[in-house]
């Protein structure tokens, strides 16, 4: 018998197997086949599955069939609003407009750093570069500035809609 990793024996014991599912396929970062996340989630490939489809249905998960197999991913709507709800749980509005502004400062530094507009304006930048590290690193930059603006837009949506969105407002009449 194979051994295992230290801790999944009490992930296996604390967790059930859909939240396991549930667990590995949300955090993919591309299609995945029912096999991966079996073996991930550590349940047999039936029981994945059955809490795939289930995920689907739930509007949690995409199912795509790419080349006669179904592969899961994270479905970008429900991954936006879980973001969304996160931040109103953990931000008042204040909170949520010094995150905006931090944010903001970090774009605007990495437009004065490199001197473009852009996260696609920096990956040109990185196409054009010279040295290994040095595209590794405006690559790098290029994707977190993208990440940030997705966030940033998430942020901003929540500021926006903090009074109907957060729990501790009242309801409308």
């Amino acid at each position: 018998m194979d051994e295992e990793a230290p801790g999944v024996e009490a992930w296996k014991e604390q967790t059930s197997a859909f939240d396991r599912v549930r667990s590995v396929a949300g955090s993919v970062s591309g299609p995945q086949p029912v096999s991966y996340i079996a073996t991930e989630a550590h349940v047999a490939e039936n029981t994945a599955r059955d809490h795939l489809e289930r995920l689907v249905d739930m509007n949690v998960l995409m199912k795509r069939d790419i080349e006669g197999t179904a592969m899961y991913e994270p479905d970008p709507l429900h991954t936006r609003v879980q973001t969304l709800r996160d931040l109103l749980d953990e931000y008042d509005h204040d909170e949520l407009l010094q995150l905006k502004a931090e944010l903001q400062d970090q774009v605007e530094t990495w437009r004065r750093d490199y001197g473009v507009e852009s996260p696609e304006a920096l990956r040109r930048r990185a196409a054009e570069s010279d040295g290994a590290a040095e595209t590794r690193e405006i690559r790098e930059t290029a994707n977190d500035w993208a990440l940030l603006l997705y966030r940033l837009d998430i942020v901003e949506q929540a500021i926006e809609n903090y009074t109907a969105y957060s729990r501790d407002s009242p309801a409308p009449a």
